[in-house]
Order: structure tokens, then sequence, then C-alpha cells
């Protein structure tokens, strides 16, 4: 190399240096601005899949009450179940990374472990979550959300050119857009993004990603309102010298979340060894009808239940029972396979598990059941630290989703118990747990996933 051709390499190298320092000092505020495009976008798709999912339920909260006493309506529903039955199957067959609650495919993503096509992924997941949720498996919208979101932002990577240490940037702003737009929460879906996805705090995914989840939560404010998802009143708040309740809850909570994750991987591993894969299809069609006909009450996600759990006085008896069952179909829901998650379903057990708890207690320490909506609020809280294991994103997203903001020092000690005592009882998180069973190929979608390592878009 002549010693003009070296000047010139170093004369160049010296002025992209300076160059180079101002792209990424000016690349905060750019991720800003793309996060609130991102935020709208996910925003927009996620509250329209969360729209589609309540008009689905209300069809078939009418449906199940007219089949009561019109044959014809009997058979309407029995069809119309077998065809979303029959979707469902054939979407997960095309799109394997569609299955599930969609999250531990996010971090997979995030990890570099996981490659997916973002559009046939956002298709496969908007029209699969409506038909399995909305078919009545117990089910929620978060996860589908969440993975909804993050592929938006993938899309929305690839079609601007962007390189992949700023896709993952962009995947994470979508993913807690996804979670703002999906509960009504943007806090919560900020702080999942950091305690969740990425386990470490960084200043660039937090200004982004509150970016999105502002924007993304505004867009399903505009259409579904201010008001939160749960509507709990709590009327009395319990004296410290009674938190020791709280203590003990925090302990129910904890183990009764390591059971929850042990019997998914039961229920995955179940269903994972059915042969031929038809029956697959056939089990929960058939659970379905059982519980229309038995106990519809645990159909679907179960957002009602909350309220009903929150309300007192409903007794031992009845929330042991659609304790049990809402229980073990939300097991068996999970186990299939079909896209859709467990935010909502593992909260309604919670709250279940709350108001249980109350009807127990109160009367052995001589109160009535004035502290019902109390402890529905805490037993979600606590439910969700011990199966998630994301304490501070469950606090922030119970008191987003409820409205109530005066119970963090409970919240937070309920939280921290659960979360000790799933520890220690050896319980793994549970979407550590779903990704390391996706990875290792133990599920039917994990094996197929594993073997399409070059698919992306």
């Amino acid at each position: 190399m002549s010693r003009k051709t070296e000047r010139m390499r170093k004369n160049n190298s010296a002025e992209a240096m300076p160059r180079y320092l101002r792209v990424l000092g000016n690349m905060k505020y750019r991720l800003i601005i793309e996060g609130i495009g991102v935020g709208l976008l996910a925003g927009i798709l996620v509250s329209a899949f969360r729209l589609s999912l309540t008009k689905v339920d209300e069809i078939r909260s009418v449906l199940l009450e007219g089949a009561q006493t019109k044959i014809s309506l009997v058979v309407c529903c029995l069809l119309l179940l077998f065809f979303f039955t029959v979707c469902v199957s054939f979407i997960v067959t095309r799109e394997p990374l569609c299955t599930g609650s969609g999250i531990p495919q996010v971090k997979g993503e995030l990890d570099g472990k996981i490659k997916a096509n973002w559009l046939s992924v956002i298709i496969a997941k908007f029209i699969g979550g409506i038909m399995a949720v909305g078919g009545g498996l117990s089910l929620g919208r978060e996860g589908p959300s969440i993975q909804l979101g993050a592929m938006v932002g993938k899309g929305f990577s690839r079609l601007s050119g962007r390189l992949r240490t700023e896709e993952r940037l962009l995947m994470t702003c979508g993913a807690g857009a996804g979670l703002a737009a999906a509960f009504s929460a943007p806090l919560a879906g900020v702080v999942f993004t950091l305690e969740e996805l990425h386990k470490t705090f960084s200043a660039d995914v937090l200004l982004s990603t509150m970016a999105a989840a502002i924007t993304s939560d505004w867009v399903a404010s505009y259409i579904f309102g201010l008001r939160p998802v749960f509507l709990l009143t709590i009327s009395n708040s319990l004296p410290l010298s009674h938190y020791w309740m709280v203590l003990i809850l925090g302990v129910i909570m904890g183990a009764f979340g390591v059971l929850y994750n042990r019997c998914i991987a039961l229920s995955q591993d179940f269903f994972a060894m059915l042969k031929p894969a038809w029956i697959k299809a056939v089990l929960p069609f058939a659970a379905i009808v059982l519980l229309a006909v038995f106990y519809p009450r645990v159909l679907g996600s179960g957002h009602d239940l909350v309220s009903f759990a929150g309300e007192g006085g409903a007794g031992v008896k009845v929330l042991l029972i659609l304790l049990v069952i809402k229980f073990i179909f939300s097991i068996f829901s999970f186990g299939t396979g079909a896209p859709g998650g467990i935010f909502l379903p593992l909260l309604v057990l919670g709250a279940v598990t709350g108001g249980l708890f109350t009807e127990v207690v109160s009367p052995l320490v001589g109160y009535a059941n004035t502290y019902s909506a109390y402890f529905v609020i805490l037993g979600m809280a606590g439910y969700f630290a011990a199966i998630v294991r994301a304490p501070i994103t469950g606090i922030i997203l119970i008191s987003e989703m409820t409205g109530i903001f005066s119970n963090l020092l409970p919240l937070a000690i309920v939280s921290l118990v659960a979360h000790i005592t799933a520890e220690i009882l050896g319980g793994v998180p549970i979407y550590d747990q779903l990704l390391d069973r996706l990875l290792a190929g133990r599920s039917s979608a994990g094996k197929r996933a594993t073997r399409r390592p070059g698919t992306d878009g």
C-alpha cells in the first residue's frame, strides 16, 4: 500500500468516526420517532384483534343462550365450532410459530434463536387467535397481542431496511405496544419489555418502548374508552395489623403458581404424544361442547369472572368448583397449542383464588365479605408473580387494569412472597419453560419450528 493511499485511508477513517458518533447520538431520537410509528401500527392491529374477540365473544354468548330453546341454533353452534376447530388446526400446521402464547417466540427471536416470517405470523396469529379464543378455549389475548406487536416492529424494520440491532429494538417497541393496547396498560407494556423480554435496563429500550406503548394505548383508548379493563371497587383497606393475611395469600399463590406451570408442561406432553394429529382438534371440540352444556361460565378467557369474584358472597362451594374447572380447562386449552395467551386466564384464576381466600378466612377473623375485591386484586398479582416471575410488571399491570393505585404496599408484599415461594419450590418461570420446550423441539410446535431455521421475512 502506497503512502498516499495510507494517508487517504486514515483521513477517511478520521472523518468517518465523528460522523458515526453523530449517528449514534441521533439514533436515540430516531428510535423514539420510529417507536411512535410502530406503536401506531401495533395499536391499530391489536385494537382490531381485541375488538374482534369482543364481538365473537358476544356472538358466542347469544348463540349459547338461544341454543337452550332452539334446536336450529344448537346445530348452528356445532357447525361454527367445528369450522373454527378445523381452521385453527390448519393454521397452526401451516405456521407453527403462531401456536400458543407467542411470547416465547418473541423471546427466542430477540435472542437470535428463532426466525419468523413476520407477515405470515401476523395473518395466522390474528385469524387463529380469534377462532381459538372466540370458539371458547380458555385462552387470553395478551400473548397474541405481544407477538402481533413484535411482528409489526419486525415488518417495519424489514421494509425500512434497518440493521439487526435496530430491528430488535423495534420488535421490543412492538411487543410493549401490543401489551399496552391489549390491556390499556402502557406502563406495564414498558416494564414487561425490560423485566421479561430483556431482563435488563436500557435507556434506549425504555424511551423508544415508552413512545410506542403510549401511542398504542392512545389508539386503544380512542376505540375502547378510558375505563379500566376490570371494574372493581375497594371500599375498605385492610388494617396493617392483619397484613399476615397478605403473607399467607402470597405463600398460597406461590405454591399454586408452581403447580400451574408444571401442569402446563404435563398438558403439552400429553398433546405432543397424541396420534394421529386430528385427535388434537377433536378433543378441544368435545371439551367445549361439554362445557357449553354443563358449565358455560368457564368458556373463553373468563374476563367477567374477575368482577364476579370481586363482588363477594358467591360462597366457598361455588368459587371452589369454578376454580377447579377453570384451572383444568385453562391447562387443557393451552396444551392444545392453539393460538392464545395465558395472561388473562391466569389473572382470572388468581382472582377466583383471592375471592375464595376471602370467603374462607373472613369468618375466621370476624370480617364480613367487604374485602373480596381487595383480595381478588392481591390474588391476581401474586399468581402473576409466581407464574411469570415478573413481579414489578404484575404490580403495575394489575394497578392499571383495575385503575386502583392505592394498594401498592400489599401488592408488593404478596408479589414478593409469591415470587420467593415459587423460587423455593423450584418452579421455572413460565416463558423460560415454554421457550426451552420450543427450542428443544419437545412440543409439536417446537419440532416443526426448529426444522425451519431459514424461515425469515
